[in-house]
C-alpha cells in the first residue's frame, strides 16, 4: 500500500506516492530522480549514500523516507548555488580528489557537516570524520588535502 511522502530536499518541497518500506536513497533515486546519492553496499558500511538530514550526515540506505518527512534534506544536487559549485565541489575538483567520482558526493556532504561543526580541523581530525566514507581509487590523500584547503580559505 502508498503513502504520500511530504519531503523538504535541497530547499525545495516534494510530495509523492510511494511504498512506506522504501529507503530515503531508494525515494531520491527512483521516486525524484536524484541520482547523485549513490547506492553502494545497502549496508551501512561505505558511506556512498550520504546526505544531510537537519545538517548531520545520514546514510539514506538505512534510513527510510517516512522517517524524514518535515526535516531538511540536502543531496549533492543540493550544494551548488546559483550555478555556483560549492567551495568542497570546488576543492575536490582542483585538488584531484575525484576519480571515478562514485564516492564524492558522500565524501563531499560528510566534509561539509564536519567543517561546519570544526572550522579548523587538524589533518588527523579530517580521517576520523571521513573514515565512514570508503574510496577505493584516490588513497584518501587527495580527499584530505581537498578538505583541509578548504578550511583554510573559510
Amino acid at each position: 500500500m502508498k503513502q504520500i511522502l511530504e519531503l523538504h530536499i535541497n530547499g525545495e518541497e516534494f510530495e509523492i506516492l510511494t511504498e512506506p518500506h522504501k529507503t530515503l536513497l531508494e525515494v531520491l533515486r527512483e521516486d525524484l530522480g536524484l541520482t547523485g546519492t549513490k547506492r553502494g553496499c545497502d549496508l551501512g558500511a561505505c558511506g556512498a549514500c550520504t546526505v544531510l538530514i537537519e545538517g548531520k550526515p545520514y546514510l539514506s540506505c538505512l534510513t527510510l523516507g517516512v522517517d524524514v518527512q518535515g526535516k531538511k534534506i540536502v543531496t549533492i544536487e543540493g550544494l551548488a548555488q546559483e550555478g555556483e559549485l560549492h567551495p568542497l565541489q570546488k576543492a575536490f575538483v582542483e585538488k584531484g580528489a575525484i576519480q571515478c567520482g562514485f564516492c564524492t558526493p558522500g565524501m563531499i556532504l560528510t566534509a561539509k557537516a564536519f567543517l561546519e561543526e570544526n572550522p579548523t580541523p587538524t589533518e588527523e581530525g579530517v580521517k576520523k570524520a571521513i573514515s565512514g566514507n570508503i574510496c577505493r581509487c584516490t588513497g584518501y590523500v587527495k580527499i584530505v588535502e581537498a578538505i583541509l584547503s578548504v578550511a583554510k580559505k573559510q
